[in-house]
């Protein structure tokens, strides 16, 4: 209950604040409030009625009022002079901000409205069920996961060296699709193997002999995870849901109810990410804050909390503004953005007219139109479906995501830990998905469910194959003999 009381105290207090100092128009602040109230309504729901853990509805709560509500109206509330210009130098304009709005505030209700009739669809709910045999052949995956992951090692050896002296802004030698392969697909094999680990620890007996050969090979996996995974070579937005989902798989008291999994992102995402980003902004030196801690509450009343929200990180809301501004001249693209995600893994060099992400798209039309000098922006799932089917687009992508969402559940509540695992790496995986672009959400997501669950799968599926031909040639020559 204490968590409760914490977290609704906190989220009321910067809410209300946030209304009470708004400097914009009324009907805006009307339109805020109204999204606000529906995020509030879903709370409500999620703290207190919810039964069923689920970790995604935190982190939808999370990115909604950082993103959609916090940020936009933090950046709102500084504008100056008669021109104003968020961060992507889209100009501020107040009806299209109001409808903004209109859509967030459709999108949100009907994705919880879908979202809570979808649960109730034992189908889609069904739980994914790990059969007996496949227990039985844990061991033998986890060596051969560890022999693929050693050969991994091996042959990108030259790739993440190559990461590892690379700065963040200069773009890979290696081509994309490599890059992709590499980083999103084959690093997470050995994250696959410390999961079966894990599976093999909790289920029945064990010999001896197993016990110590898996335990050294959890080592080895831990370490070359590390190896391919850690600050030097991989972003914040991917190494986030891997060791977060780490956490979760060794110690998953800490995350397993709706207030702990809302409590956690919503003082790490809204709370610690500004504030940090605040002392990083300060002038002043870590022993003079010591010194003298009133330096950063001066640097805030100074426009240290607008700086650190009037950047590319909370730019989702101004990029459905520029997303519209976008559509209003070239038009609707009926799909055909939605291709260069779900076909991701067509070579650019094959497919000369593939799509470029919508991210980049928007990023174009602000350089052409408004002296932007960056294009590889976000594009938030809302303006995901606007720019593909209007506003019909974003009931389609709040309906689609919900059903996705309540068949992650049931995964999260599977015996097969692999499911089970990249189910709650969808859930803090999530933010940055809503956050978009689609193109890059989706394909890193599919990248590490190829790499957690189908490659195990598959290297499973033939190992039980040649067991079993095995088995029938012992038992045909046993007959011969």
């Amino acid at each position: 209950m204490g968590l409760k009381v914490i977290l609704l105290f906190v989220y009321t207090f910067i809410t209300v604040t946030l209304f009470v100092t708004f400097d914009g128009s009324v009907d805006v602040w009307f339109s805020f409030l109204v999204n606000a109230l529906i995020l509030s309504g879903i709370i409500i729901y999620h703290v207190f009625v919810e039964r069923t853990y689920s970790p995604f509805i935190s982190a939808f709560i999370v990115f909604t009022l950082l993103f959609f509500i916090v940020a936009p109206m933090v950046q709102i509330n500084s504008f100056e002079g008669t021109n104003p210009l968020f961060v992507n130098k889209f100009p501020y304009d107040k009806d299209l901000a109001i409808y903004t709005n209109i859509l967030i505030a459709t999108f949100n209700t009907i994705f919880f409205l879908s979202y809570i009739f979808f649960k109730k669809n034992k189908r889609i709910g069904k739980i994914p069920e790990l059969k007996e045999n496949s227990k039985q052949f844990t061991p033998v995956l986890i060596v051969s996961l560890a022999i693929l992951t050693l050969l991994v090692f091996l042959a990108s050896y030259t790739f993440v060296f190559d990461e590892l002296g690379r700065p963040a802004w200069r773009k890979s030698a290696f081509p994309v699709i490599t890059f992709l392969v590499w980083k999103k697909v084959f690093f997470l094999v050995p994250f696959a193997g410390l999961i079966l680990c894990f599976q093999y620890f909790k289920n029945g007996q064990k010999k001896a002999v197993n016990l110590v050969t898996i335990c050294a090979i959890f080592l080895f996996l831990g370490l070359i995870l590390f190896w391919f995974k850690n600050p030097l070579v991989e972003k914040r937005n991917a190494l986030g849901p891997l060791y977060i989902s780490l956490i979760f798989l060794v110690i998953p008291k800490l995350f397993y109810s709706n207030i702990k999994t809302l409590f956690f992102l919503f003082f790490t995402m809204i709370v610690a990410f500004p504030l940090s980003a605040i002392l990083t902004h300060s002038e002043a030196s870590f022993g003079e804050i010591v010194e003298n801690p009133m330096i950063v509450f001066d640097h805030m009343k100074g426009g240290g909390i607008a700086s650190a929200f009037n950047t590319l990180n909370y730019d989702a809301f101004s990029n459905i503004m520029a997303t519209m501004d976008y559509v209003k001249e070239y038009g609707f693209s009926s799909g055909n953005q939605l291709l260069s995600a779900f076909l991701f893994f067509v070579p650019r060099g094959l497919w000369n007219d593939k799509p470029i992400s919508t991210g980049e798209l928007v990023g174009d039309h602000l350089i052409d139109n408004y002296d932007f000098t960056y294009s590889n922006l976000s594009n938030p799932l809302v303006s995901e479906g606007y720019i593909n089917f209007g506003f019909f687009g974003v009931i389609i992508a709040a309906v689609v995501l919900a059903i996705v969402l309540v068949r992650a559940i049931a995964w999260l509540k599977s015996d097969d830990y692999l499911k089970k695992i990249m189910a709650f790496y969808l859930a803090i995986h999530l933010i940055f998905l809503l956050r978009g672009d689609f193109t890059n959400g989706y394909t890193y997501y599919v990248g590490a469910l190829i790499g957690v669950v189908i490659i195990p799968k598959l290297i499973g599926g033939l190992l039980k194959f040649f067991i079993h031909k095995q088995y029938i040639w012992k038992q045909s020559k046993a007959l011969k003999d």
